[in-house]
């Protein structure tokens, strides 16, 4: 075994070096169960130059099992092993994107020496402090924690993995992939299938690698992926619009699958904060909410808003409103974009594990005065509750330009608030084997600027992940806490 090194000879706090870089692919000998290559859909093709979305799982592991002995012999194989017998289910995570001369569009080509890419890692940073949700740290100490994809200006991976040990405390797992390949409901279930299968392999699991069982390649009915791309009906031919689109974007015949390098949205010194909705307050809200319809309408009655008062659009509200007032916005006009899982949405229902991406954007534009005023709340609210409403209407409609709204908030100076992932995806019951996560964050929101949802580890309401100016941080945190305080 190679000797790994100890925290404490690492000459620089908050060190992180890299021990081991491999490649993980399903076992030889197993068949496989996915799909060699996958045709991008007009859903996927969309967000083709679209930054990485990045993902960072902390885990904490008792006080017999957090040594690094215990991590590199029992911990490293198992997610070794268990990761290679679930590509076999998910095979084009294993390939590239590409998009060769000869074809209109792109899509994930897989071949037997392709593989995803596995970083090891050993940190001396604090684990607790990183790992935690009552206090700030820098925007960029995620950073080392999490793999870059490999690219060349022909190909792409897919997905690239990162497991960094923090000797005596536990350990993190980080997840990037290209966003036009998968969405984020699809990378939580490749993940939770990842954890069902190392959870199953047990403690019994041989650490010499020489276990090739497949008695668990087997997956639950909820964790099996559907590749199958005919239940996306593309009868307008977004996908040829989309990718013409593209290949005229710094083009002319522009084919390139790599992503946009795009600078911080928030400067260096930018600090990383998260914060709680518990259910309660979300209750209180709705009621609060409730009472100032009836109190301004009560008068009239013929014009009372119906608005969809939901424990999402009450939080994306509440955390726009406390933002526009902390970050002290001057632009006239603020912009918020959110994504709405269209899988069950569309004519005609796709399975629940559609494997790609399936949501439609939407974008809403706030007067700035509206948004600070007293009722901007309300306003939020109201704006959120119709964009929602109107995908009753299709909800496809404007989906023609997707690909030059993309490239217009690109370049636009106006502030871009948006959503990224959902308390939906359950990301706290990830459990590998060793408990449930202490901490899951969407890192990409410091480049993106995005505001980032997610269950919490008590199962008890919504967690919100923010990455601001230190100064802007601790104005929301104080506009944030008195008004759930006031409650």
């Amino acid at each position: 075994m190679a000797a790994y090194p100890k925290p404490q000879a690492m000459a620089q706090p908050n060190a992180v070096e890299i021990v081991e870089v491999c490649k993980v692919a399903p076992p030889p000998t197993a068949d496989v169960h996915g799909p060699k290559s996958l045709p991008l859909t007009f859903f996927d093709i969309r967000w083709l130059r679209f930054p990485p979305i990045e993902r960072l799982f902390f885990y904490e592991t008792s006080t017999q099992n957090n040594t690094s002995t215990f991590f590199f012999d029992s911990i490293l194989p198992r997610l070794k092993h268990s990761l290679s017998l679930t590509l076999l289910h998910f095979l084009p995570l294993a390939g590239n994107l590409t998009w060769p001369p000869t074809s209109p569009k792109p899509g994930i080509e897989y071949s037997e020496s392709d593989g995803v890419s596995l970083t090891v890692a050993v940190s001396n940073a604090d684990f607790r402090r990183l790992s935690g949700t009552d206090v700030f740290c820098e925007s960029t100490e995620y950073s080392p924690l999490v793999p870059k994809l490999s690219a060349s200006h022909d190909q792409v991976a897919v997905l690239a993995i990162q497991v960094t040990v923090f000797p005596n405390h536990g350990f993190s797992i980080g997840v990037t992939n290209h966003h036009s390949v998968f969405d984020g409901k699809s990378l939580i279930l490749f993940v939770k299938s990842w954890a069902h299968t190392c959870r199953s392999l047990g403690p019994a699991h041989r650490s010499d690698g020489h276990d090739q069982s497949t008695i668990f390649l087997q997956l639950p009915p909820e964790l099996k992926p559907v590749f199958d791309r005919d239940y996306i009906k593309d009868s307008a031919d977004l996908g040829t619009i989309f990718s013409n689109q593209w290949r005229n974007i710094d083009g002319p015949d522009n084919r390139s699958v790599v992503p946009w390098e795009v600078k911080k949205i928030q400067p260096a010194g930018s600090v990383r904060g998260t914060f709680q909705m518990p259910r309660e307050k979300i209750e209180k809200l709705k009621q609060l909410v409730r009472v100032e319809k009836m109190e301004n309408y009560k008068d009239n009655e013929q014009h009372f808003p119906n608005i969809h008062v939901s424990t999402f659009s009450l939080t994306c509200a509440y955390t726009l409103a406390c933002l526009a007032k902390a970050e002290e916005v001057t632009d006239d006009k603020i912009l918020f974009v959110f994504s709405v899982d269209l899988r069950s949405r569309l004519e005609a229902p796709m399975p629940t594990t559609y494997f790609g991406n399936c949501v439609a954007g939407k974008v809403i534009g706030f007067e700035r005065e509206a948004l600070l005023g007293k009722e901007g709340l309300v306003v939020a609210l109201r704006a959120i509750s119709d964009a929602i409403k109107g995908l009753e209407k299709g909800p496809l409609n404007g989906a023609e330009n997707w690909v030059t709204l993309i490239n217009e908030k690109k370049a636009s100076s106006l502030r871009v608030y948006s959503i990224a992932s959902s308390p939906r995806f359950e990301v706290y019951s990830t459990d590998f084997g060793w408990g449930r996560p202490r901490k899951v964050d969407v890192c990409s929101i410091d480049k993106t600027g995005a505001i980032s949802l997610s269950d919490n580890i008590n199962g008890n309401g919504v967690e919100i992940g923010l990455v601001l100016r230190k100064h802007h941080m601790e104005a929301f945190s104080s506009l944030f806490a008195k008004g759930l305080e006031s409650l």
